[in-house]
């Protein structure tokens, strides 16, 4: 048997497979891009069959080039965490569009609930807070307001991306795994907790629609027959941010990841126990094996890459993301430009729902180079942020793990060192997230017989950036973001 293992990896703006072998070397890949739906402001929608039409149609092009079913061992999920998928399970088929992670409509509920006081109890059972972005009160608001969803009866389910996903592969197999179902406001997150009946009333979720809750690694199902001509097992599920920080190799406690891609995601790996923060960051399952949780400490940015999509094909300013290195090399600094890309609110450690984005400090000198290099800074910024939140709750970032597609940039990966002020690493092979998962998949399927010996079997050489920016200038920057942000939140 070749030990080549699939990686579906469905992110925000694309879904992707790949072939992992067990050195971690990434064989091939695929990819479609995803199309996001915007029916009104703060409203972001995708089309569930487009999601696993092009997941299908990539996975089979990777089995393909692996010379069919039978030379690959084993496949693992990852998925944009939050998005919620409504099916019907006769017909296998979508019952209205998916709600986006992003998606803020249900930001007055979450507002109300708040108001009511239901705040700390939610994220003392949870250990998140009351915002849109989790999914309970986006499944709460599609209830409420979709009639077809009420429609389907005892037919319904809902589940997110990985979910999904595994429902059409398997032809019927209902199942979620604990880092993905930690996300949703709905699971007690405290070891071998499962869906909260209380917290489901709360949202107005019927427990019915949900699937069973599994480990992240382990025998999970298997393929149909006739997708790829024989079945193949299915060992492991992850959220794309734990499977990022698995795959950065952080499992030790306080070690830290951040991903750069459609948004910016910090986690710092909490251990065995349930980090509880006094200052508005997250606990969430960094994954579960043989039904043991282990936890970390997280911070969401919601807009990162999808700033830089924005003006690339919104406002007009790029021709293609990669340009914005050259751009941001061209100038000496951005001339006082700020950019508070506040597009979709603002998440940890603020969580401000009403907030929107702000270019300021503009002025004739002003031109694409100072914005682009705005836009860049503005990453740099929001992850500052985070890490002062990651102090304040006892968690002193030494040094940080980077990836995601950002960070190829190296101008980039070098403003966060001299912003942040620790050494930055970013491994050769940046795409993490699927590393992370395929090492999952790895010890499902009994490959690697732990994290630990997948970790130093499938991860590569790594680059690193070191702080070089002199301390005054550093720091006038980060007064002006400060004073920039302060505007946007009034």
């Amino acid at each position: 048997m070749n030990d080549t293992i699939l990686v579906i990896d469905a992110g925000t703006t694309s879904t992707r497979a790949m072939l992992i072998d067990t050195d971690g070397r990434c064989r091939a890949s695929a990819a479609r891009p995803i199309e996001q739906h915007h029916p009104a402001p703060g409203l972001i929608e995708q089309d569930a069959r487009e999601i696993w039409e092009k997941t299908l149609t990539c996975a089979l092009e990777m089995a393909a080039a692996a010379g069919g079913a039978s030379h690959i061992a084993t496949i693992g999920i990852t998925n944009q965490r939050e998005t919620v998928v409504f099916w019907d399970a006769v017909s296998g088929e979508p019952v209205s569009r998916a709600i986006v992670w992003q998606d803020r409509r249900s930001a007055a509920t979450c507002n109300a609930m708040r108001d009511k006081g239901y705040e700390p109890l939610i994220q003392r059972r949870t250990g998140l807070l009351l915002d849109p972005y989790f999914s309970a009160s986006k499944i709460g608001w599609a209830l409420n307001n979709w009639e077809e969803l009420r429609g389907c009866g005892n037919r319904l389910r809902c589940g997110t991306v990985e979910s999904w996903l595994l429902f059409k592969l398997t032809g019927g197999l209902h199942a979620t795994d604990a880092s993905n179902a930690s996300r949703t406001s709905l699971m007690q997150i405290e070891n071998g907790g499962g869906w909260d009946s209380e917290l489901c009333e709360l949202f107005g979720v019927p427990p019915q629609i949900l699937p069973p809750i599994v480990d992240c690694a382990g025998k999970i199902g298997a393929t149909r027959h006739e997708l790829f001509g024989a079945a193949i097992p299915i060992t492991a599920m992850a959220g794309d941010q734990q499977a990022a920080t698995i795959g950065q190799g952080c499992l030790v406690p306080g070690q830290v990841k951040a991903t750069y891609g459609t948004g910016a995601f910090v986690l710092a790996n909490a251990g065995r126990v349930v980090p509880l923060s006094g200052h508005r960051l997250l606990a969430t399952v960094l994954w579960q094996l043989g039904g043991e949780r282990r936890y970390a400490l997280e911070g969401s940015v919601f807009v990162a890459g999808s700033l830089i999509q924005w003006l690339r094909d919104k406002i007009g300013m790029l021709a293609s993301a990669e340009e914005t290195e050259a751009l941001a090399r061209s100038v000496p600094d951005t001339g006082g430009v700020y950019m508070v890309p506040a597009l979709a609110g603002l998440g940890a450690p603020h969580w401000r729902s009403d907030a929107t984005a702000q270019l300021s400090g503009l002025s004739f000198a002003s031109g694409r180079a100072q914005i682009a290099r705005a836009a860049l800074e503005s990453v740099s910024y929001q992850t500052h942020d985070l890490k002062r939140a990651f102090a304040a709750d006892g968690v002193a970032w030494r040094d940080l793990r980077i990836d995601g597609g950002m960070v190829a940039n190296d101008w980039l990966a070098q403003d966060l060192a001299d912003i942040l002020e620790v050494p930055v690493e970013r491994p050769a092979f940046i795409e993490t997230t699927a590393l992370g998962v395929a090492m999952l998949a790895a010890v499902g399927a009994g490959i690697h017989t732990s994290l630990d010996e997948a970790a130093s079997a499938m991860r590569g050489p790594i680059d690193r950036f070191r702080p070089q920016l002199q301390e005054s200038v550093r720091s006038d920057r980060v007064a002006g973001w400060d004073q920039a942000l302060a505007r946007v939140l009034g």
